[in-house]
């Protein structure tokens, strides 16, 4: 599937197949995605460390000059913003004087100013207010909540190797499920769905590695990616998950080779809650070697709608999907 750097090994990245697919004719793959084997999978995932770390969401939504911005994460409120010199500060999303949301405060000269009483905060502990550790990778700001993670803090959290800054398109999608984070990481760690349950995406679908353990742990899969009608884009990827709450596809054979999707399970309510809610924040990072690539990365503001319509879709299926197991599983009627 490979294809060399130089002219006389060009091949072009889209292949034309001689009939379209059809979908009740494709091999049948529930034998293959074997209930233990999946959980098996979220098992190890879940035991990794995350270090306390949560993903609130893109880099770009947080920017100076313009008004915070809240999320709620595991019950407990986070507001976050930017100083003018672009340093991002994040806290408790609740006044301390008398429990204002700041998230519908405003940011004056880089300072968050309380819209029912004035109250400033530079980011710096004030009136019972203590800020939170943040992170911003250049795609994604996490948040450090001890609380709620349960965890041994970390002074990072695991971020995933990526393609190198400048030299991809990167796009981030955003979707909330009535489930737990852990019904999101299986979903990711089901491949076999593919192009079953998304004919309009992939087709061709074929899991050719499945995870031996710790030291192998690691889903391979050989699809490809429809365009338009018959025109495909054959590749191979590897699903992995390096924490908890995380699993990253990374594109390692064909078209894009070293492109990711990584997808962040962020809980919304907090542990044990009646009615879960979790945020699904997928970061798309595409690369490609050819170099046509630059008008690409040129385009990427016009690309990153089209890029996160492309994830809505999958994801408006992949959500049903996680939501039954949950409402399965809360019921004692999950199979397996």
């Amino acid at each position: 599937m490979s294809r060399g750097t130089g002219d006389e090994h060009w091949v072009p990245p889209l292949r034309r197949r001689r009939r379209n697919p059809d979908w009740a004719a494709q091999a049948p793959t529930w034998r293959q995605a074997r209930p233990s084997l999946i959980a098996d999978a979220l098992k190890r995932a879940s035991a990794r460390p995350s270090g306390n770390w949560f993903v609130i969401g893109p880099s770009r939504n947080m920017r100076a000059g313009h008004r915070p911005y809240g999320r709620t994460v595991g019950g407990v409120e986070v507001v976050l913003w930017r100083s003018d010199d672009g340093g991002l500060h994040a806290g408790p999303g609740v006044c301390p004087h008398l429990g204002a949301p700041l998230r519908d405060s405003r940011v004056v000269c880089g300072t968050l100013v309380c819209h029912w009483h004035g109250l400033a905060l530079d980011g710096s502990p004030f009136a019972g207010w203590q800020p939170f550790p943040v992170h911003d990778d250049g795609v994604l700001v996490w948040v450090r909540l001890d609380e709620v993670g349960g965890e041994e803090p970390t002074e990072l959290p695991v971020v995933p190797e990526r393609p190198a800054t400048g030299s991809g398109v990167d796009a981030v999608f955003t979707a909330v499920g009535r489930c737990e984070p852990q019904d999101v990481v299986a979903n990711r760690l089901d491949p076999w769905h593919g192009s079953w349950f998304h004919p309009y995406s992939f087709v061709d679908l074929s899991v050719v590695g499945e995870p031996q353990g710790e030291e192998d742990d690691a889903f391979v899969v050989d699809v490809s990616f429809r365009v338009a009608g018959r025109l495909v884009v054959p590749v191979r990827a590897e699903f992995t998950a390096p924490e908890p709450r995380t699993v990253v596809m990374r594109i390692s054979d064909g078209e894009g080779v070293a492109s990711v999707v990584e997808t962040h399970a962020t809980p919304l309510t907090g542990l044990d809650h009646e009615r879960p809610r979790t945020a699904v924040v997928e970061a798309t990072v595409a690369t490609s070697d050819r170099p046509g690539f630059a008008l690409a990365r040129a385009a990427a503001p016009v690309l990153r709608p089209l890029m996160r319509r492309t994830a809505g879709r999958l994801w408006r299926d992949d959500l049903a999907y996680a939501e039954r197991r949950w409402t399965l599983r809360s019921t004692g009627r999950f199979p397996g």
